[in-house]
């Protein structure tokens, strides 16, 4: 019960690795307020959880949702002790010259300013209880050039770079702010895209050290241990959770096993 009696606010939890790692933080006790774009869809989740977990719909873009998934996990819980920014919408895999600057600002809105605003709006209450842990998904996407990724590469970027300016400027109160950087993971998001032919699973294995891709699980576990006492003395830190994707440099295959039919 690594997080018992922690209560956590999750934005974009209703689906992939925000419900992952809700499911995760309430195996080890933490009491969380499951936000997400779709009312609905939080509401199913946290009900599925059980127990006193709650939800909230919301789009983290718009400064006034954010106000109110603030005062409701306030009002609910008294506190808020872990923030984790999840909450994201895929990219359209256009050439950039193609992409309209709608599809731009969205991704930008949503991943970037959602990050910043959510975080902003937490700090406060962290740094007036003394402590606190802000957890941010960043990507590979943010370290390595993806073409045609434009704005989604772009925000993971201004996100890792965020991680490290807020927790250089909220240390001090002890609040830390870490990263994690996940790379290929198995979410309903990435089974679609390779059905549709956009992502080779093939050809990401046969590019990964561990010649497999991720589970939502893994990066939940890597949630767990940041917010965690555990990690009391961390922050500014972006954790790629990712097989070694983004390590591997020689000009070859970085497995060379067999590929089994289980693609994670």
């Amino acid at each position: 019960m690594q997080l018992e009696n922690k209560v956590a606010l999750i934005t974009g939890a209703g689906s992939g690795l925000g419900l992952a790692t809700a499911q995760a933080f309430a195996r080890e006790g933490a009491r969380i307020m499951i936000n997400d774009l779709r009312e609905e869809v939080a509401c199913h989740a946290a009900s599925a959880l059980g127990g006193e977990h709650a939800s909230i719909g919301g789009d983290v873009s718009r400064e006034a949702d954010v106000d109110a998934m603030v005062r409701a996990t306030l009002d609910r819980y008294g506190r808020i002790d872990i923030l984790i920014n999840n909450a994201g919408v895929p990219d359209s895999f256009v050439p950039t010259v193609d992409q309209p600057l709608e599809h731009w600002q969205r991704l930008i809105d949503i991943h970037l300013t959602g990050t910043y605003l959510v975080s902003k709006k937490v700090a406060p209450h962290m740094i007036a209880q003394g402590s606190g842990s802000i957890v941010n998904l960043s990507s590979i996407a943010g370290v390595l050039g993806l073409p045609v990724r434009t704005a989604y590469s772009a925000a993971k970027a201004g996100i890792s770079m965020l991680t490290r300016v807020l927790g250089c400027e909220w240390g001090p109160h002890n609040v830390r702010v870490n990263a994690i950087a996940p790379g290929y993971i198995l979410t309903p998001m990435t089974e679609e895209l390779i059905r549709e032919g956009k992502i080779d699973s093939d050809r990401v294995r046969r590019r990964t050290p561990m010649g497999k891709l991720g589970r939502p699980e893994d990066i939940a576990e890597a949630m767990i241990f940041l917010c965690s006492d555990r990690a009391r003395f961390i922050t500014t830190v972006i954790i790629p959770v990712d097989g070694g994707y983004c390590a591997w440099g020689a000009p070859s295959d970085a497995y060379t096993g067999e590929l089994t039919g289980a693609i994670g």
